[in-house]
């Protein structure tokens, strides 16, 4: 035991990951005839710990290309769509310390999978997918094994980097000569 240590480090002490999928309904000004594109864009958000999950609250814009006026017109509609995530916390360690940093990364940007008319012809249904990965990252314990202070690693010194460097003095002390047949 003599030779043991606890070394004390930063190491990802939890982790979670979700997938959320939600529909949302947007009201433009126009009555829709049809849906000519949907995408997604500007997304921002910002994470905090709530117990044993990560409080994810973001943003993102809508953007719905459209005709209306009998398909006689076209327009784009935006609409900014707010959103809080909480995802599930599993622990490898629990933290030895209050200092703790949290870490949420965007696997898949939100996304549109599939943007329709609502059946009273005046709204569009959007189902948007997004998947974010949350990581704790705080003080933890290792264990490591000391070696005594006189052991020391063995090394060749007949290694191939050794020989190269002879060779190329050797040729350093050809100064003065006509090296362009080496």
């Amino acid at each position: 035991m003599k030779n043991l240590r606890q070394v004390v480090t930063k190491a990802v002490i939890a982790k979670g990951k979700q997938r959320t999928e939600k529909e949302v309904t947007l009201l433009p000004p126009n009555r829709p005839s049809s849906i000519l594109g949907c995408w997604v864009i500007n997304h921002t958000h910002s994470a905090k710990k709530a117990g044993s999950t990560i409080e994810v609250t973001g943003k993102f814009d809508v953007n719905v290309w459209y005709s209306h006026h009998d398909h006689s017109k076209t327009s784009v509609f935006t609409e900014t769509v707010n959103y809080k995530d909480k995802i599930r916390l599993r622990y490898r360690d629990e933290p030895s310390s209050s200092k703790e940093e949290i870490r949420v990364e965007v696997l898949q940007q939100p996304n549109c999978t599939e943007a329709i008319i609502s059946d009273c012809k005046e709204k569009f249904l959007i189902k948007v997918e997004r998947e974010l990965v949350a990581e704790v990252i705080g003080e933890t314990k290792v264990m490591i094994t000391v070696h005594p202070n006189d052991f020391e690693e063995e090394w060749s010194f007949d290694d191939e980097s050794s020989h190269h460097q002879s060779h190329a003095n050797e040729g350093g002390s050809r100064a003065g000569k006509d090296n362009s047949q080496f």
